[in-house]
């Protein structure tokens, strides 16, 4: 565990010890006095900021859904602030500014950049509000509390053999697939591709990763970057869409083609639409998370350690992903559909 933390952790204890020695003199003061009633034990309020990437994307309303149940559900105050739609640093950034500026008691951050997001994390600390971060991470988290996300790799693997599978793989032919991506370096991001290139490399040769491009979270951008591939890539055998915009993107782009079931098309995120598009053939398969238990987490990780001096006995934690498809019971594919308020 983190260095820093370990010091936090000892303080706290040392306070909470000195307040139950002033404590215990206190009430041995008042037995003597008349009318003297019993201590009531005080919660400490606590307020915890939640700055996210691109608030109106599917995934971090569910998220939301979890963290606002949570927080209910410890007594705490939350902050829930992110851009409408972008999801970009130049973007993120001031917002995480001004949410420091408010002095919560505990930060979570989903970094849209694990470098230039790593100086927010540094003021974090160095005012004295512990970090955690979620689903994405900064560079360097020896100042950061937890960090939890899905199997981000192993979601690149599982797109790449739904994709063989849909497009009968067959060992000494050639296949050509493309990826689109939201940000070329959000760390969720660089491990769904990479996982996604070991697989094809290692288990299945014959499939070309011919091109990749970035949409920023934007649904239309993502659509356009697909509508330029059925152009330049005539024989185009399956599209990779990464995250949960992407895979939306993509999806309106086949079906104003008509090239729904041409086409094998693996998205991420189990966003309601698209979930439903399973069953009609415009989605191969979905690689589903689970944000809200991501939220939860992150708070109760706080919470613990901001009221008396807990760590995680983890410092990361990696959540399973599931693939939803055709087989998919339909009360899987309820219980993993992105559920927002």
């Amino acid at each position: 565990m983190k260095l820093n933390y370990f010091k936090k952790a000892v303080a706290l204890a040392g306070v909470a010890a000195l307040a139950l020695t002033v404590s215990g003199c206190a009430a041995a003061e008042e037995t003597t006095a008349p009318n003297a009633t019993e201590p009531t034990a005080v919660v400490e309020e606590l307020t915890i900021a939640f700055v996210m990437g691109a608030e109106s994307d599917p995934f971090f309303r569910a998220m939301k859904l979890g963290a606002e149940e949570e927080a209910a559900a410890l007594g705490v105050n939350l902050i829930w602030q992110g851009d409408p739609a972008n999801y970009s640093p130049e973007t993120q950034i001031p917002i995480v500014d001004a949410v420091l500026a408010q002095q919560p008691d505990g930060l979570v951050l989903i970094p849209t950049d694990p470098t230039a997001l790593q100086a927010s994390v540094a003021k974090a600390v160095a005012a004295g509000i512990p970090v955690a971060n979620v689903d994405t991470r900064v560079g360097d988290l020896s100042d950061v509390l937890i960090f939890i996300t899905g199997d981000n790799e192993d979601g690149g693997a599982k797109a790449a053999a739904a994709i063989a599978n849909a497009i009968n793989y067959t060992a000494g032919e050639s296949y050509q697939v493309v990826i689109g991506l939201t940000s070329a370096t959000a760390t969720t991001n660089v491990a769904r591709k990479e996982g996604f290139e070991k697989t094809m490399a290692a288990d299945y040769p014959g499939i070309e990763i011919v091109d990749v491009a970035y949409s920023e979270a934007n649904p239309e951008r993502a659509a356009s970057n697909v509508n330029n591939w059925l152009t330049k890539y005539p024989d185009l055998d399956g599209i990779f869409a990464i995250d949960g915009t992407n895979a939306s993107g993509a999806a309106a782009a086949l079906e104003a083609k008509g090239l729904v079931g041409k086409i094998a098309l693996v998205g991420y995120d189990a966003y309601p639409d698209n979930v439903a598009k399973i069953k009609s053939g415009v989605f191969t398969a979905l690689i589903a998370q689970d944000p809200a238990a991501e939220a939860r987490l992150a708070l109760q990780t706080l919470v613990a350690f901001l009221r008396d001096g807990t760590l995680p006995t983890s410092s990361e934690v990696v959540i399973p992903n599931v693939t939803l498809d055709a087989n998919t019971s339909d009360a899987d594919l309820v219980r993993y559909t992105y559920v927002a308020n």
